[in-house]
């Protein structure tokens, strides 16, 4: 299998890299929630006065993680604005010298407009998540206008467990309250 695939990517090198990256892209995944991972090592200079993760570097860990999420699920034609944080809470603090994880999630679409859903891999098997989010991305022409996304998109299907039906169902409620 593996020499099958050296040699699709070795005939593909040879008619040009562009051609075969367009249409050789990541194959999306049907039946399986797709997740985004984000990694983030807790520096000194991301610390308040208690030796933690503070807020402000919390904050662009969190919109940086949305974003990369919601990249991946548009592609390359991506070109998207934050528009709203609908919800973040940090649940636990991160001390410095950890290497802290959020999983990203699209948990909703319309035509131009989605959220991320975004959960804080647990710092230890006891505990639960350290952080969730969900932030709201609107996709802009050049000018700043609202654009469509593009036709083909994957579908959506958020992550199985506790921690992502409590995201879903508080956004839900949040929608509801708009």
């Amino acid at each position: 299998m593996v020499r099958k695939w050296m040699a699709n990517v070795h005939r593909g090198l040879s008619r040009g890299l562009s051609a075969w990256y367009e249409r050789k892209a990541v194959p999306v995944q049907r039946g399986r929630p797709m997740t985004t991972p984000s990694h983030k090592l807790v520096l000194p200079s991301d610390a308040n006065h208690h030796g933690t993760l503070y807020a402000g570097a919390m904050l662009r860990f969190v919109l940086e993680a949305g974003y990369a999420t919601a990249w991946k699920h548009i592609g390359r034609d991506a070109n998207l604005v934050l528009r709203r944080v609908l919800n973040m809470e940090c649940l636990r603090p991160v001390p410095v010298g950890v290497v802290a994880e959020i999983q990203g999630a699209v948990m909703h679409r319309t035509s131009a407009y989605l959220i991320c859903g975004l959960v804080g891999t647990p710092l230890d098997a006891e505990q639960g998540p350290w952080v969730e989010a969900l932030l709201g991305f609107a996709q802009v022409t050049e000018t700043g206008k609202l654009a469509h996304f593009p036709v083909e998109l994957p579908g959506l299907e958020p992550p199985d467990g506790e921690n992502w039906e409590r995201l879903a169902d508080r956004m839900r409620r949040l929608l509801r309250l708009r």
